[in-house]
């Protein structure tokens, strides 16, 4: 199985913030077994506004405890420690700008189901990675 390409190589920008995350266990009505690099976990945080109640493409990419992106794909992520975050469409960027803060909670969801827990740790290239316009 090949490794995982960090998400900064294929789009070459940094990642937009930090998390400091938990994986939910089975028992707390979350997953079975532990995701490999590469999920593609919907983002969900509290906040009002045109996208209230919303998911949003916002992915996960675990570092290890050296705080280095993890490219293994053959082998379970830890069950809590940090994670790169990343708005995948540029054109929701703008709007994310004002509402992800430090300290701010967030859940990482399979569909309907929360299966992460998070807290925003760092602000990256959130405010400076590139931004498309929205189209009305």
């Amino acid at each position: 199985m090949e490794n995982h390409q960090p998400y900064n190589e294929r789009l070459e920008h940094p990642h937009d913030f930090e998390v400091d995350y938990r994986i939910l266990t089975e028992s707390e009505g979350g997953r079975k077994t532990l995701p490999y690099q590469g999920i593609r976990w919907d983002f969900w945080y509290e906040y009002n506004g045109k996208h209230k109640g919303q998911l949003f493409m916002i992915w996960p990419e675990f570092m290890d405890k050296n705080g280095k992106v993890i490219t293994q794909k053959n082998s379970p992520v830890p069950s809590s420690g940090k994670a790169r975050m990343w708005i995948i469409n540029d054109a929701l960027r703008k709007y994310h700008q004002d509402k992800i803060r430090l300290g701010m909670k967030g859940n990482g969801h399979e569909g309907g189901t929360v299966v992460a827990k998070y807290v925003v740790s760092k602000i990256v290239g959130l405010m400076t990675n590139p931004v498309k316009e929205i189209e009305e």
